[in-house]
């Protein structure tokens, strides 16, 4: 089953029509209860998320759900377009005067931070210190080889499973990112949470199994 795609703008215009989507689909599957909050809070957090990334800024929106051995996989998605035009790219990569994005705390905040890094063509200056943040929480969350540090596959997706697995190995180092996650609503609740890197677009996919009795 998939919803129709539903824009949400940045400022929260087509956010009703996502969350009214959201109350269908648990309809349709007979989703109740713990599950259904789960899944209702997991559809607010992606859709805060676009808030705020720039003015006069839409992301697409949609549900999907897919029934495997584990369960029913839940997969709410927004997709975000890439081409915007140069006077955004400095708006976007501006930062407060203390050098840091305060948005990109948590790791919806990090996500979000991240579609405003890749939405846009390169700039012509040198990246800041909050896009260096940002680079290295991505490499964090992708899958490597091990014996040569190379991305494992040919497509550029970021995974919560793998974030928190690398993050847990070094968690005395890494406190703050450990902290960050044990915090996390998302990281909490969500069964694994992907954002893909494509030509045209930046896509975010957030997963919740329903696992029947």
């Amino acid at each position: 089953m998939k919803t129709d795609i539903i824009k949400v703008d940045s400022n929260l215009n087509g956010s009703d029509n996502a969350i009214s989507a959201m109350e269908k689909f648990l309809v349709y599957h007979d989703i109740s209860g713990k599950n259904a909050m789960h899944l209702n809070l997991l559809t607010e957090e992606t859709i805060s998320m676009i808030h705020g990334i720039m003015d006069d800024f839409s992301g697409f929106f949609h549900i999907e759900s897919e029934e495997t051995e584990t369960g029913l996989v839940c997969r709410i998605c927004v997709s975000v377009p890439k081409p915007v035009d140069c006077e955004q790219e400095m708006q976007f990569i501006s930062v407060s005067s203390d050098g840091r994005n305060m948005n990109a705390k948590g790791i919806m905040g990090k996500i979000r931070e991240f579609i405003r890094l890749t939405v846009q063509p390169p700039p012509k200056k040198e990246r800041n210190a909050q896009s260096q943040l940002i680079n290295a929480w991505w490499n964090t969350g992708v899958s490597r080889n091990s014996l040569t540090d190379t991305i494992v596959s040919d497509s550029a997706i970021w995974s919560l499973q793998t974030y928190r697995q690398n993050v847990s190995e070094q968690k005395e180092k890494n406190d703050e990112a450990w902290d960050e996650l044990e915090k996390s609503i998302i990281a909490n609740i969500a069964d694994e949470v992907k954002v893909r890197l494509k030509a045209d677009a930046t896509e975010v996919i957030v997963e919740k199994i329903i696992r029947r009795n």
